[in-house]
């Protein structure tokens, strides 16, 4: 289990965000909340660049990003070297994703998902350890991708 997340969202996943970390503290993580910490209208990108950069600088190993969709910060947090971000809606992905591509950062969106499934989103990507073994070659590749371009 994971001791400690980063989480971020822009103004449309506010709420949704607010929910999840009261969970996550009630399971005893501890949560770094980069913002938005108001309903007024923001931007996303703000944001994923805030979370990446303290996982990027080992601050954590996780994090995980709300907007709308959830796809504006998988967007914008995959543009960041080393930071492999996955937009998840369903338990299966969440946890495969952490098994298979090693994601270290959970997208969600708070018009997608309830609060429930949320939090069980959340808590699979944290509980879940990644294989390694034959998949580390796949996430090699993703790693040669970013300093080739």
């Amino acid at each position: 289990m994971v001791n400690k997340i980063i989480i971020g969202s822009d103004h449309a996943g506010l709420s949704l965000k607010l929910k999840v970390i009261e969970h996550l503290e009630s399971r005893g993580v501890e949560v770094v909340d980069v913002g938005t910490h108001t309903s007024d209208s923001c931007n996303y990108p703000d944001y994923a660049t805030a979370l990446c950069k303290k996982i990027q600088s080992g601050e954590a190993e996780l994090g995980i990003l709300i907007c709308g969709t959830g796809i504006g910060m998988s967007m914008a947090a995959n543009k960041h070297n080393g930071i492999r971000a996955a937009c998840c809606s369903d338990t299966f992905s969440a946890r495969m994703t952490r098994m298979h591509n090693n994601a270290n950062v959970l997208c969600m969106g708070e018009r997608v998902v309830g609060a429930g499934l949320a939090c069980d989103l959340a808590d699979l990507f944290i509980d879940t350890e990644y294989l390694g073994g034959r998949h580390e070659a796949r996430v090699q590749m993703l790693a040669d991708i970013e300093t080739s371009n």
